[in-house]
């Protein structure tokens, strides 16, 4: 199927993102959440980002203007019922984005391929909310969305081949580079990526040096273009903690537990650049 139409559940950082990518590459797109405030500060977010392209010479006035022509907001998810594709992204909590998904299930048209830009949880018990878990599919998009070109395609159990290669072709028509994966827990991208922030948190923890070092050592010596603790601030020490119990719950292994300053930073409520201070101050 041909996707056209594009809903986005979420207008915070990761859905405003998405919704401005869509726009620019032509999508008509609705971006819908909750209250008015968050659709304003996320319409607000897509309008200074455009701005900055512009200024930038990286797309000119007209095109700004006819991409936020393509963007229409709203509280009301019954304007789901006739977009060909929805890309939910609400918090990373399974019960919420379950109940989202049966709420959709319900609204959308039968054809509509239901997405998860969820960064850990599993596709496979998110399409179980559901009576149509052959188009439920993960979208994985990294952040910053505008900037950022891959996006990791997570098949659940029963997603169809069909639905994969429709998404695929949209995320290509957004430019982007998108890589399949299975459901597993944390994916490929976060499986990888975040017992490796973990290990430089229990560096810090352990007091084998200091956190400008563990930084200083990855970008100069493995050429990361972030240290790993500037990383984990930069995602948010919440979302690591989440995505780390999310692991070691899934493969029940112990390289998965999550460091103890790690809980106690979330415990304090440093949660990096999101709260003003984490392991640096911003």
């Amino acid at each position: 199927m041909a996707i056209q139409k594009i809903a986005v559940l979420g207008a915070g950082q990761m859905g405003n993102g998405i919704t401005q990518v869509a726009a620019c590459s032509g999508y008509d797109v609705v971006m819908i959440d909750i209250k008015d405030e968050f659709i304003e500060r996320g319409i607000g977010n897509i309008e200074k980002s455009l701005a900055k392209l512009v200024s930038k010479q990286r797309m000119t006035q007209d095109e700004s203007d006819a991409a936020r022509s393509r963007i229409s907001m709203s509280t009301d998810r019954g304007l789901c019922s006739d977009a060909d594709l929805v890309v939910e992204a609400v918090p990373e909590i399974l019960e919420l984005k379950q109940s989202i998904f049966s709420e959709l299930d319900e609204i959308c048209k039968s054809d509509c391929i239901l997405a998860s830009n969820t960064s850990s949880i599993s596709i496979t018990k998110i399409a179980e909310s559901t009576n149509r878990p052959d188009r439920v599919i993960g979208m994985h998009f990294m952040n910053p969305v505008p900037l950022m070109e891959l996006v990791e395609i997570i098949n659940g159990k029963l997603t169809s081949d069909e639905t994969n290669a429709a998404v695929v072709a949209a995320a290509e028509g957004m430019g982007k580079v998108p890589l399949s994966t299975e459901d597993s827990p944390g994916f490929v991208s976060n499986r990888i990526l975040c017992p490796m922030l973990n290990e430089a948190i229990l560096c810090l923890q352990e007091g084998v040096a200091t956190k400008e070092s563990i930084d200083g050592i990855m970008k100069l010596g493995m050429k990361h273009p972030m240290g790993p603790l500037t990383l984990a601030d930069y995602i948010g020490l919440d979302t690591l903690l989440h995505i780390m119990e999310v692991l070691y719950e899934g493969f029940g292994e112990p390289k998965y537990l999550a460091a103890d300053l790690l809980r106690e930073m979330v415990a304090a409520g440093k949660l990096g650049r999101k709260s003003g201070e984490g392991f640096y101050a911003y």
